[in-house]
């Protein structure tokens, strides 16, 4: 048998192969013996169908179980001679298999690259400040008291800035317009009317888009306002940036916001407390451990962001298991704050390219840290796992039990030890750096 080696890149290698017509004659024989067997071909007793006719009967079927069991067992001991490891199953091409002439195939795969750490210990990374903005505290508060607001009916009058309309809209968007002989213009055929239930809108809001605060002003529950809006062509929204949209908006009801006084009768509303001092005091806690967490999280990005520089590649496998996650969390994102992903009017192939370049620097800075793991002797205990376990079933409402043994079955298991050996990587490298704040 012959095979080439070719380093394609850093990362990516094929091998090609070319195997000899008797090696792959004897494998089509010893195939096409078990078909005999139990093949059924009229005028033939079971197991005396000649090999030439089994062969010829069966032989799509024969090719096809001799590509999927030699092919993978011939590029697996090549790999192994040349101490090989893909970093996933190496992708099959160009196969010519037919009795009689050599196999040929080729034989895709990509490997880990050489990983060099570099110095990591010693390190400085910069630390932000951990500082509250001026107003801070009022903000948030003025923030929950409008979530704590009350909500009251407004039946008597039409709707007035501050009033939040509950409407059912329906919007066209022209494509384009066709004169029709003595009517003028009208709606272009393409034209799709988009029924939107249950949508409130806040009169005077700065988010609402143009023109709607106008034409909805003065309208009662059970009015109907039709009315057409051409968005300018900076508009933030990109698919309606220069659009001419007709409206239909059919008034459900009206509602006035009430706000509650801050008073210490408002801190007893809305948590535990007894006093409008000590809301503050918690808000302005809770709002410094925030900034303490950010100032964190902006020096493991600089770590990491310092590992993922030492690597120059990464297989490129890995970065699309790592843009699909991206995808996947995102999408469960959507779908936790009740939106279907199939009519946000994303362009996913846009989103998976703009997620390129971060996923292969949290591919490559993982890697670095495996390394650094590895040289360092970090490894996840039993001890580690139990307690991650016991964090995630705490979090799901389930017990240890049974997160431990959906895990396994998933094989999840050293996913997660993979992810604590990582974490407590992290955590050496701060402990050996300095950190400068500032």
């Amino acid at each position: 048998m012959k095979t080439e080696f070719t380093e394609v890149s850093e990362t990516r290698k094929n091998l090609a192969f070319e195997v000899p017509s008797e090696v792959l004659d004897a494998e089509i024989d010893r195939v096409a013996k078990g078909y005999s067997r139990a093949a059924k071909v009229p005028g033939f007793r079971p197991g005396k169908v000649p090999a030439s006719v089994v062969k010829q009967r069966y032989r799509e079927q024969i090719l096809y179980d001799v590509a999927h069991d030699l092919i993978p067992r011939l590029v697996g001991d090549a790999l192994r001679e040349r101490g090989l490891e893909p970093v996933a199953t190496p992708d099959i091409r160009d196969v010519v298999l037919e009795e009689g002439r050599p196999l040929t195939f080729v034989a895709d795969f990509e490997t880990m690259p050489p990983i060099d750490p570099g110095d990591y210990t010693g390190l400085t990374f910069r630390k932000p400040p951990a500082v509250l903005e001026v107003g801070a505290v009022d903000r948030a508060l003025e923030q929950l008291r409008h979530r704590a607001a009350r909500w009251h009916p407004v039946e008597d009058r039409g709707g007035v800035a501050g009033d939040t309309l509950l409407l059912d809209l329906t919007r066209t968007r022209r494509t384009g317009l066709i004169q029709i002989p003595g009517e003028g213009p009208a709606r272009g055929p393409d034209d799709k009317p988009e029924v939107m239930q249950n949508v409130s809108i806040e009169l005077g809001a700065k988010a609402n888009p143009p023109g709607f605060d106008d034409h909805l002003s003065g309208a009662s529950a059970g009015q109907t306002r039709s009315f057409t809006v051409t968005y300018p062509p900076n508009y933030e929204v990109e698919e309606l940036a220069g659009a001419t949209v007709d409206y239909d908006a059919a008034v459900k009801g009206i509602r006035r916001k009430e706000l509650l006084p801050l008073d210490d009768e408002f801190a007893k509303e809305v948590s535990e407390l007894e006093t409008l001092d000590a809301l503050r005091d918690r808000i302005r806690e809770d709002l410094q451990k925030g900034a303490e967490e950010e100032a964190d999280h902006h020096v493991r990005h600089e770590v990491l962001q310092t590992l993922a520089g030492r690597l120059k590649s990464a297989p490129e496998v890995l970065v699309a298991h790592e843009i699909d996650r991206r995808l996947e969390e995102f999408v469960r994102r959507l779908m936790e704050q009740g939106l279907d992903p199939q009519k946000a009017n994303i362009n996913w192939d846009e989103f998976r390219e703009r997620q390129r370049n971060p996923a292969a620097d949290t591919v490559r800075s993982t890697l670095v840290l495996d390394e650094i793991a590895r040289r360092e002797a970090i490894e996840a205990t039993d001890e580690d796992l139990s307690r991650e376990i016991d964090r995630f079933a705490e979090r799901a409402g389930r017990t240890p039990a049974a997160v431990r043994a959906r895990l396994e079955k998933e094989g999840g298991l050293d996913r997660v030890r993979a992810g604590i050996r990582r974490e407590k990587t992290m955590a050496w490298i701060l402990e050996k750096a300095q950190i400068v704040t500032g």
